[in-house]
């Protein structure tokens, strides 16, 4: 018998390396699944991708910025509010703000493995495009 689907959410990582522009290059996704209480973040900056749109960004700052974001997931930051639960986590984690690394809009779907999922949207929507 397969597991049960479960709903989960998540948002992409943005680096945005001139915010007066507002260009961006995927740079990770955060996966949260309340059924499986999940909430994981992977990361990939590419360097040359980055450099495409700013020639002087501080790609190293960009790599910070969001592995921040990833341990964030994993261990508690910040005030005791922010960590209450991984929902209000998430929440917090996927807040609009106006830095070098901002989440997307939260999309959501069903899964039987968030993990695997969470890999299949690294790959689709920060990895490098695929030809068609």
């Amino acid at each position: 018998m397969s597991r049960p689907r479960e709903a989960f959410q998540y948002a992409v990582l943005r680096a945005v390396p001139r915010i007066d522009r507002g260009e961006f290059v995927n740079v990770g996704v955060i996966l949260y699944c309340q059924g499986m209480e999940f909430l994981r973040a992977a990361v990939a900056v590419d360097d040359v991708r980055l450099r495409a749109l700013a020639a002087d960004v501080d790609a190293d700052g960009v790599r910070l910025a969001a592995e921040a974001v990833a341990r964030a997931c994993h261990e508690p930051v910040g005030s005791a509010r922010e960590n209450t639960g991984l929902a209000t986590r998430f929440g917090m984690l996927t807040a609009p703000r106006s830095t070098v690394v901002q989440p997307s809009p939260v999309h959501a779907g069903v899964t039987h493995n968030p993990e695997r999922t969470l890999v299949d949207l690294m790959s689709r929507l920060v990895g490098p495009p695929r030809s068609a």
